[in-house]
């Protein structure tokens, strides 16, 4: 089963995503910070980091960054609603896959599952 770790610090948003992730067959964990993934993906591994770029503390590029310093297998997805942050992010971590809001939940999951399959045939 595919390991999901979420960062989003909006709570509400938090629920929703992973709800629908979870429905689709995904495992997730889901914190409220890039504070409270860091030791995370430091003690477990994951599949995708599926993050909110604006949060306070850390923000979810320097968490991708630290993430792929820890575990550089582990894929990278953002969310955002704010067009300037999504060009820096697109800067700062490069291999990162955007997702902007507003979007549908079925456009996450259909995005995650294009991220896997594409893992997939390239490994063939």
């Amino acid at each position: 089963m595919i390991r999901i770790l979420l960062a989003e610090d909006d709570t509400a948003m938090r629920t929703y995503l992973k709800r629908a992730l979870e429905q689709a067959g995904y495992s997730v964990m889901a914190v409220s910070s890039g504070i409270e993934a860091l030791p995370l993906i430091e003690t477990e591994i994951y599949d995708l980091l599926l993050s909110d770029i604006v949060m306070p503390e850390m923000d979810g590029i320097e968490l991708a960054q630290r993430c792929n310093d820890i575990s550089p297998t582990t894929k990278v997805m953002f969310i955002t609603g704010f067009a300037a942050v999504s060009l820096r992010a697109t800067r700062d971590a490069p291999h990162a896959k955007m997702l902007s809001k507003p979007f549908h939940l079925k456009d996450l999951v259909l995005e995650v599952e294009r991220l896997f399959d594409d893992v997939a045939a390239a490994s063939l």
